[in-house]
């Protein structure tokens, strides 16, 4: 069973995803703690009422980001994670942390990466007149957004279409393709420890996507 941490600023609709996808039978991972930059996040409360193990773990005022990010990652390995789950976690990771940090680390980001690392991913894709958006998962490194992709869900733009109606859609294929990628990490299907990363035995050359079944299958 492997062991996850998740990583959360707010109200944590895809630590509620990842809840429900663990309890299949044949999940494959266990959520066994739940932290936040934010003492007020509503991630931490839903790890509270899942019996999930919940803490916050704020930037002082004047603190460095690195010493912020020791503190953070010492609570965080106590609870022996085999694999670290940024979804929705906004601050930057120092790459000091990143260095001394042996357990994989994942994140979730609302484009399809490369484009759009960042902020107001949306509304750049609208602005760029995209005919699809959608969302990534990838490979935490020190660089922001630019660790090996894994797997991605796409949503085509619709005509009209503004950056509240078009995060909405994305949101929802977020909640299926997070859980759907720590489910193959789970399986030993995605591993994690080559680079490039492995699914099934072979180099992921292009990031896996989500099919309309919520499996993972090679991208072209």
């Amino acid at each position: 069973m492997l062991r996850v941490a998740v990583l959360a600023s707010g109200r944590g609709s895809n630590l509620a995803a990842l809840i429900q996808a663990s309890r299949a039978p044949d999940a494959g991972y266990a959520l066994v703690g739940v932290f936040s930059d934010q003492p007020a996040a509503g991630a931490l409360t839903l790890a509270t009422e899942a019996g999930i193990e919940a803490a916050a773990v704020p930037r002082q005022p004047g603190e460095a980001r690195a010493r912020h990010d020791a503190r953070l990652f010492a609570r965080v390995l106590q609870v022996q994670p085999d694999l670290i789950v940024c979804a929705g976690y906004m601050r930057i990771i120092s790459a000091d942390a990143l260095a001394t940090l042996v357990t994989p680390m994942i994140n979730l980001h609302p484009s399809l990466l490369p484009l759009y690392p960042g902020l107001d991913t949306h509304a750049r894709a609208l602005a760029a007149a995209d005919a699809e958006h959608g969302c990534s998962v990838h490979v935490v490194t020190a660089e922001l957004d630019a660790g090996p992709l894994l797997a991605q869900a796409r949503v085509a733009i619709e005509p009209g279409d503004t950056a509240e109606r078009l995060a909405a859609r994305v949101l929802e294929r977020e909640h299926r393709l997070l859980p759907a990628t720590v489910a193959a990490i789970a399986r030993r299907r995605l591993d994690l420890s080559t680079t490039p990363p492995r699914f099934d035995g072979a180099p992921l050359r292009a990031p896996l996507r989500l099919t309309p079944g919520d499996a993972l299958e090679l991208g072209a």
